[in-house]
């Protein structure tokens, strides 16, 4: 199934989403939904950095257009569709100088979609599990149900009220005119003033009760009121808060819309019930009649909590963000962005009529460009909610003086610089006029996209501490963050990246790595310049780039099987030992690397060598541009380390704890040929890592290391400079892949890297450590042992051995031909193309 057809199974408040997504005109959804298959076949994202495959879709996506419009023609009712697709084209044709933009703008809306999904997924678990939100905001929802039930039950009942009571002066009014007018006699007159006296008693009585009634109705009001506006809106709006920097919280609005709609009604009726007491008192009063006195402050106190219930209802619903930007809050000056307000008060008569105006703050100056006025509509939300939604904005920083720095303190950096979107409307209706403005959350608006990743950190640092929206000069003195809000906001980012969140002994590992061994971590603190600012010891870069390098692999790269738990991502190297060594020959684990600013990730086995002592083995970590060309999942199945007479083995077999690596990792091999495959196009191939025995480096197992220490990853032989270490490549020099044999160091530093522990010559055993994993028993000829256990033996030069294992890690690729023959793995001249096939 699609992505696309999941999402239109999705449940109502989520396909609103989905259909809010697609109402600009950057990208149609007709074109999404007619060729969603060939779509989501593409790699958008690479396309958006390579202009050469941009301009390849770009072309097929054009020809596609076409194709779908022939099959329109054929059908006699799709003549709308016909046209629409013929305009979409030339829309489209707007792109044909730089098609890697509308690459962008595609795989922009392919991440939304999938956010989107996400967030289903994770309410269905929700739902699933019946995990249920606190009890206390379950409680609160009931309160506010329950005294807007009541609310609304006093209401009608003082609609009845009202109307008895001017049935009751009506009636008192006639009573009274005939008694002008009757020519009876003094007696009966007299009981007919008693009478009327009794009548105008209990129509006094009445007034009183139901003026009473309007003040109670108002106390429970006033209730309501506080309940909605500072607790519940209050409570939206962090999580809508903590939403915009990953949290999986709820931020729709069908039930704040629904409480504020039905308490403003309520008060709107009071205002009526209010009105027709002055219709009363001008058909008849009397002396020391309460509705005079009583009524004006009442009206005030209605007016009053009418305006501020208003005003309050005009909120942001959708946060500003740029199509192609790294998250929520994060513009850039010159590129369209948009945002969304809502009217919590839902009122059809005011339908197309409000019209809201767009502003920004003048902390910097800025021109807002693009429609910046639209008018509160129905149209624009599924329910019917009262929406403007501005998609076309734009931000022109006017240069001033500084570089286009204001009046603020210049020791803030750009991306500490924070600003607010304003909009403006007014409420008129019922005799009521309101002016009515709400501003969106701090906005950082940079100029290039290189400053988007710190003007990241100050988003989620912000809105990870500070409640109040409207403080925008919080970085001037930016507050520590508590290790359990930090840590929660790091979680909030992996479960975005990769639908998982970081688990207690990941956040514990990082809480070792920033405060050392401690009982609790709860009262520790991180400081915003050592998030952002301060590089890591023995780092050129800081916390949250190297955090921010992991995310994005995890984003691009390892999401499934970060999702899925096989990722442990998170540990100290010491205890990454105590665990392996533990364990069963051949048992893995995969760790993020500590020295690489732009991520990494590398794994470590355990193995046992014949007097049964165990060494942990540790490849140098793969970074982007690995996982970019062979996935992680694909390493790990194939890759090779040399064992007697240069028979290639694979030493991983189960993952941690006890795991069969093609039961954790089988689903997400490639099995694509040379024709599917774009970086084995002409050969039918295989990409094989292999490294000579104990080419990888080891540790022999002695005393442990604090568990505290967080080693990093070290320089790998190759870093070294030894000419002697250069890598050959198993591969035909006609090879579409390679230029030529030789790879270079950073390619030998690429495969394979030290445990961290000991590189220097005593770290490996004395005696013969052939490695012979218990997954992978093979019967090597009895020559071959004895030439290893010659070679390694105690009576040989030592460093000539060891300069043998670690002489070249080869990166072998076995061409599998059709009659069987494979590549003789051994070492070649790869300059003679009469290479030697073995059967």
């Amino acid at each position: 199934m699609t992505q696309w057809e999941r999402l239109q199974q999705l449940d109502t408040v989520y396909s609103q989403r989905a259909f809010d997504l697609y109402n600009g005109d950057e990208f149609p959804m007709e074109v999404r939904h007619y060729l969603a298959h060939w779509i989501e076949g593409q790699d958008w994202e690479r396309a958006s950095r390579d202009s050469s495959q941009a301009a390849f879709l770009f072309q097929v996506l054009l020809e596609n257009l076409d194709n779908q419009f022939s099959r329109f023609v054929q059908e006699k009712e799709s003549f709308l569709l016909q046209r629409n697709f013929r305009r979409y084209k030339q829309n489209f044709q707007e792109y044909q100088e730089e098609p890697y933009t509308l690459a962008t703008i595609i795989h922009w809306f392919l991440v939304k979609e999938k956010g989107i999904l996400n967030d289903a997924e994770l309410a269905q678990q929700v739902q699933t599990l019946q995990i249920q939100p606190a009890a206390m905001e379950l409680e609160s929802q009931r309160q506010v149900e329950k005294r807007l039930k009541d609310l609304k039950a006093k209401v009608e009942v003082m609609e009845h009220n009202i109307r008895c009571l001017e049935e009751q002066q009506d009636e008192f009014d006639f009573k009274y005119q005939t008694h002008l007018m009757d020519s009876c006699t003094e007696e009966e007159k007299k009981k007919q003033l008693e009478g009327l006296q009794k009548m105008i008693n209990a129509l006094d009585n009445c007034r009183r009760n139901f003026l009473s009634d309007i003040s109670a109705m108002l106390d429970t009001a006033d209730v309501l009121h506080s309940a909605l506006i500072n607790e519940e809106l209050v409570e939206w709006k962090r999580r809508q808060q903590k939403s915009c920097i990953g949290a999986p919280d709820d931020t729709s609005l069908e039930h704040l819309e629904k409480w504020f709609t039905q308490i403003i009604e309520c008060m709107f009726q009071l205002q009526k019930f209010l009105q027709k007491l002055d219709e009363l008192v001008g058909k008849m009063t009397y002396k020391n009649d309460p509705i005079p006195v009583r009524k004006p402050p009442l009206k005030i106190r209605v007016d009053t909590l009418l305006t501020h219930l208003i005003k309050s209802s005009f909120v942001v619903e959708t946060q500003p963000s740029m199509p192609q930007g790294r998250g929520l809050l994060v513009l850039r000056t010159n590129v369209q962005f948009s945002v969304k307000v809502r009217l919590l008060y839902k009122v059809p008569e005011l339908n197309h009529v409000m019209k809201v105006t767009v502003s920004i703050d003048k902390f910097r100056k800025f021109n807002v460009l693009g429609t910046l006025s639209k008018a509160l509509n129905m149209a624009e939300s599924m329910n019917g909610g009262m929406v403007a939604d501005f998609r076309h904005l734009t931000l022109k920083d006017q240069k001033v003086g500084g570089g286009g720095k204001g009046i603020n303190d210049l020791s803030l950096s750009v991306t500490e610089e924070l600003h607010r979107i304003n909009f403006q409307t007014q409420f008129d209706y019922q005799g009521l006029s309101v002016p009515l403005e709400t501003s969106s959350l701090p906005v950082v608006v940079i100029s290039n996209s290189s400053q988007q990743q710190s003007a990241w950190a100050s988003v989620l640092w912000f809105n990870m501490l500070c409640p109040d929206p409207k403080n925008i000069k919080f970085f001037e003195t930016s507050p520590a963050a508590t290790w359990p809000q930090f840590g929660e906001m790091l979680s909030w980012q992996f479960l975005s990246c990769g639908k998982r969140g970081l688990d207690n002994d990941q956040l514990e590992t990082l809480a070792i790595k920033l405060f050392g061994k401690q009982q609790s971590y709860d009262n520790c603190k991180i400081s915003w310049t050592k998030f952002n600012k301060e590089n890591l010891p023995d780092t050129n870069f800081t916390l949250w780039v190297w955090l921010d390098g992991i995310l994005n692999l995890v984003k691009l790269y390892l999401s499934d099987l970060w999702s899925d738990g096989s990722i442990m991502g998170f540990i100290s190297k010491g205890k990454e030992r105590l665990l392996l060594k533990k364990k069963q020959n051949g048992t893995f684990l995969l760790r993020f690397s500590e020295s690489i600013k732009d991520g990494g990730i590398t794994f470590s086995w355990v193995q046992y060598a014949n007097d049964g002592s165990p060494s942990v083995q540790t490849v140098k970590p793969f970074t982007s541009t690995d996982l970019k060309q062979i996935a992680l999942p694909d390493i790990l199945c194939n890759f090779r380390i040399m064992v007697a007479e240069n028979i290639p083995v694979n030493p991983l077999c189960y993952l941690y704890p006890n795991t069969p690596k093609d039961q954790a990792f089988g689903k997400y091999y490639s099995e694509k040929t040379g024709e599917e495959n774009p970086y084995l196009k002409y050969l039918k191939t295989k990409l094989v890592f292999v490294s000579k025995e104990n080419g990888c480096s080891g540790i022999r197992e002695g005393p442990e290391s604090d568990l505290c220490t967080q080693d990093r990853d070290p320089p790998s032989f190759s870093d070294a400079g030894d000419d002697d270490d250069d890598v050959l490549l198993k591969v035909s020099k006609k090879s579409p892949m390679f230029s030529n044999s030789t790879i270079d160091a950073d390619l030998l530093s690429s495969i394979l890297d030290s445990d961290g522990e000991s590189t220097v010559l005593h770290a490996f055993p004395p005696t013969s450590p052939r490695i012979s994993p218990s997954c992978l028993q093979q019967n090597f000829p009895e020559s071959a042992e004895d030439n290893l256990e010659e070679a390694l033996s105690t009576d040989n030069d030592v460093n000539y051995t060891l300069q043998e294992f670690l002489n070249g890690i080869n990166l072998h690729i076995l061409q599998e031909e059709p009659d069987g023959f494979i590549l003789d793995p051994g070492f070649q001249d790869f300059g003679n193309p009469n290479i030697p096939l073995t059967p």
